[in-house]
């Protein structure tokens, strides 16, 4: 997509009860509008119990509302029928974009035959809670270091070409009826239209959610580990990005070593512990580039505690692929498993 000086954008912001986010989330938004960098703001209330809707129209986004309550990815879809712009601008109603992010679409779409753009969480999110700090750093820890020729797409800071996102389709709500990776498999469509999609590092934003590790382990399991899984088998390619790399795939391997034998020195061998010392040493050495951002952001001690609560995300990661693989090859359950 080139000639981007007179292309419009439109930013899509899906909200479901996000009354007490949208005065924080608005304000730079609206303010593009003001100098217009972008060219509408469109809110889309998607049935909320609180005011969500009024507050987004006093705060002077457009705002449309769903017919029922439907999801993110439904209502990103409808607004899309109602959008002027030339480029759809995807922001989360937690996201808070950085002044200069207009300028970073915009730029990121002059590049020759881009079709869709994404960026990365900045490195000071909401939330006092160690954990909370440590899932919005390890997001943008991946955006930061990732191939910015990318095979997959981020929906809640990302933007697509209007006319690309029509002829693809859309976000899939139908086989993603629950908000999960309907994004990432967006951009596998994208990118087998033809598409070329560029991550874009320098586009940033505040990531307002609080996570906790219940719905951490959640979300990572059955909203993104396992339909990710099914997605990367049923399409036979195990996507080479982000955290699903050939070198993250070794890290994963250490880590299950590494807790088996913990585990195994409690339970029945307390003298393989020289065993343990030498995985952790090597998982240290695996992730020492992930400890260095971590302590930069936080302190060693800080960096400690991710560096150790990764490894279970390792884990339980690589065991949600590992079932999918027996799902699929074994127990025959095909139904699952969708090709983009």
């Amino acid at each position: 997509m080139t000639g981007t000086a007179n292309k419009t954008i439109s930013v899509i912001m899906p909200a479901y009860n996000a009354e007490h986010l949208l005065p924080r989330v608005l304000e730079p938004l609206i303010e593009m509008r003001e100098r217009n960098e972008i060219e509408e703001i469109l809110v889309v209330d998607d049935v909320s119990t609180d005011s969500t809707p009024e507050v987004a129209e006093k705060l002077g986004a457009t705002v449309i509302r769903m017919p029922k309550n439907s999801g993110p990815g439904a209502a990103r879809n409808y607004a899309a029928q109602h959008a002027k712009g030339d480029i759809f601008w995807f922001v989360d109603s937690d996201v808070i974009v950085w002044p200069d992010s207009a300028r970073q679409v915009r730029d990121a779409f002059a590049v020759a035959d881009v079709s869709a753009v994404f960026g990365s969480y900045d490195e000071l999110p909401d939330g006092a809670p160690w954990f909370s700090r440590y899932k919005n750093l390890m997001h943008r820890y991946y955006h930061q270091i990732a191939s910015r020729d990318a095979e997959t797409w981020w929906a809640g800071c990302g933007a697509i070409a209007a006319d690309i996102f029509h002829k693809v389709g859309g976000f899939d709500v139908e086989t993603y009826r629950v908000p999960s990776i309907e994004d990432i498999e967006l951009g596998y469509r994208i990118k087998k239209a033809g598409g070329k999609i560029l991550l874009e590092p320098n586009l940033q934003a505040k990531h307002l959610k609080v996570w906790t590790f219940r719905n951490s382990i959640y979300t990572d399991i059955f909203c993104r580990a396992l339909p990710w899984s099914r997605l990367m088998i049923a399409r036979e390619s195990v996507t080479n990005d982000l955290n699903t790399s050939p070198t993250e795939r070794v890290r994963a391997g250490f880590a299950g070593l590494f807790l088996l034998s913990i585990l195994l020195s409690f339970v029945m061998l307390p003298t393989i512990w020289p065993i343990t010392l030498v995985l952790l040493v090597t998982v240290f050495v695996l992730n020492l580039s992930l400890f260095r951002f971590f302590t930069r952001a936080g302190g060693i001690a800080f960096a400690i505690a991710c560096l150790l609560y990764h490894q279970f995300y390792y884990v339980y990661s690589a065991a949600s692929f590992t079932w999918c693989l027996f799902e699929y090859h074994i127990l025959g359950r095909r139904t699952r498993f969708h090709v983009s």
